[in-house]
């Protein structure tokens, strides 16, 4: 990984853990204001982050923690959570519509035409923040439709909905979902937290 992904990492993580509301973690708190999601190319993420950055804009790029071999050597690094796509909490008019397409890397704004562009409800990104700012084991998961939905009570998890699958007695995964990606992240969490949605 190189210093800047790594420090762009760290910055992201700081900053989402002291609730600040800077470019790059999803800061633009304005009531109303939408999430779209945005398709890069393959490894692209980062640089598109970057560039957004750099534009005033306001991207979230949720990482995870994984286990990577080099050299014969294993050690953790931080990938995306979902690879090739990351999420912009921005209007977008017909300007910083072209401004965001002008970024290199970038394959499309999920929807179509520029003014119908997709848009993820804020609850399921905000769900994924609270993840990432509780620093969470999580690992990748495929997309579940079917399954029980549940709400989390107390923790760093709390009020969070997602799909329950049961790992052994009183452990599971809380399975979250960003319908428009149709991908999904599971957390590790103690299922007597856990009560119907």
């Amino acid at each position: 990984m190189s210093v800047n992904t790594a420090s762009a990492d760290a910055m992201n993580e700081t900053a989402l853990l002291t609730g600040a509301t800077n470019p790059g973690t999803g800061g633009d708190e304005s009531p109303g204001t939408p999430w779209h999601v945005l398709w890069t190319r393959s490894h692209y993420e980062q640089l598109v982050y970057d560039q957004l950055i750099a534009k005033a804009l306001h991207p979230f790029l949720p990482t995870i923690e994984v286990w990577s071999r080099r050299r014969g050597l294993r050690h953790r690094i931080r990938i995306p959570m979902f690879p090739g796509y990351l999420f912009l909490h921005d209007a977008l008019d017909k300007h910083s519509d072209v401004e965001v397409r002008k970024a290199r890397g970038l394959v499309s704004i999920l929807g179509e035409p520029w003014d119908q562009r997709a848009v993820v409800p804020k609850e399921e990104v905000e769900a994924i923040r609270r993840v990432v700012s509780a620093r969470l084991p999580a690992l990748v998961h495929p997309y579940l439709k079917e399954g029980q939905r549940v709400r989390i009570l107390r923790g760093p998890m709390a009020d969070v909905e997602g799909i329950l699958l049961r790992t052994k007695p009183n452990k599971g995964l809380l399975v979250l979902s960003v319908e428009l990606l149709r991908r999904s992240v599971a957390v590790e969490i103690d299922c007597t937290l856990a009560v119907p949605a």
